[in-house]
């Protein structure tokens, strides 16, 4: 089946044998850019898609991995974290992190790994959905799979 997989999505599939995530990119008939779009196309709640949001913080990308229920408060993400500011990257940035287009951004996949966050609300859903380097493709994962194939470190991305 992974031969009928984008470029970019196939990147993210040879990326989750190795990390022991089971499964398998799906291909949507529709564009899942929106967490909103994806839920619709799954048939689950906002908060189980998983988005991939990519920040600059201390000269460097960030990966934020994101429940799509709620927004990154980016303020706070800082002080979490002890670092700087941290910003939006714009779609270039984002392009030359990821290897990936805005809408489609992964967890994994990546031309280098990239330092990873990873939302605590996101423990609260038994199944989450990713995008899988395509805005058309996505993974079932669940959160201990997304820690493990990102790297990431568990966070509180908005205030309780």
């Amino acid at each position: 089946m992974t031969s009928t997989l984008p470029s970019r999505s196939q990147a993210v599939a040879d990326a989750l044998a190795p990390a022991g995530v089971p499964g398998e990119i799906q291909v949507l008939p529709d564009s899942a850019r929106t967490a909103a779009e994806a839920a619709a196309a799954l048939g689950c709640e906002v908060g189980a898609i998983a988005n991939s949001l990519v920040f600059q913080c201390d000269g460097a990308p960030l990966l934020v991995m994101t429940s799509g229920a709620h927004r990154v408060d980016t303020d706070h993400l800082a002080r979490q974290l002890g670092t700087g500011p941290i910003t939006r990257a714009g779609a270039a940035q984002v392009r030359e992190a990821t290897g990936q287009a805005i809408g489609g951004i992964a967890p994994a996949g990546h031309p280098a790994p990239l330092r990873t966050v990873v939302d605590a609300a996101l423990a609260g859903h038994p199944l989450l959905w990713a995008a899988a380097g395509h805005p058309h493709t996505v993974v079932p994962v669940t959160y201990e799979e997304l820690l493990r194939l990102t790297g990431g470190t568990p966070v509180t991305v908005t205030p309780q």
